[in-house]
């Protein structure tokens, strides 16, 4: 197997995940896995410490995303058709799907300055310094967003937990109504 190969085994699920947490869109966020990929193929030799890989490539993956944010604020596209991205899962995994699905709603939710060092600590466990590294800030800048940014989810949970027990509790007195 080729050097590159592995490279894209070994990083292509945890690139995509990032990739969709910051475009919320299946197919940019495969744009964007391919796109560094292809820059990588262009000038990965040019990195001479190959335990960076993971980190260039992060790094890289966030640029573009940037970049393309600037663009479309320039030039803004209409999507044609609404699609929404549907991850299948087992039926005993149902419960935790459905919480793990609005945790990632809400953190789609926040603006881009927490949602990436956010996901990069929780859904791709990187540490602070790699978290600099990628989004090439001060960790102590990190290490601020990140706190600042779960204040926020754990307030926006709060607000949809509230939304959600509001919804039931009127479903069931309008049902109450209607029966007597």
């Amino acid at each position: 197997m080729s050097e590159f190969q592995e490279l894209v085994d070994g990083h292509y699920q945890p690139l995509y995940r990032f990739a969709y947490s910051l475009a919320k869109n299946p197919d940019n966020a495969a744009d964007l896995v391919q796109q560094t990929f292809s820059i990588w193929a262009q000038k990965g030799e040019q990195l001479k410490d190959r335990s960076k890989a993971k980190t260039w490539l992060f790094t890289t993956l966030y640029r573009e995303f940037l970049s393309g944010a600037r663009r479309s604020n320039k030039f803004p596209e209409t999507d044609l058709e609404d699609s929404e991205y549907h991850l299948e899962s087992k039926e005993e995994e149902a419960g935790r799907s459905i919480d793990a699905k609005r945790a990632v709603a809400v953190l789609n939710s926040l603006d881009e300055t927490f949602r990436a060092p956010l996901a990069l600590f929780f859904l791709q466990q990187h540490s602070y310094k790699e978290i600099a590294e990628v989004l090439d800030i001060p960790m102590g800048t990190v290490m601020s967003r990140i706190s600042r940014g779960k204040d926020l989810l754990k307030k926006k949970m709060r607000e949809k937990l509230e939304e959600s027990s509001k919804v039931v509790t009127i479903n069931m007195k309008e049902r109450k109504n209607s029966n007597g």
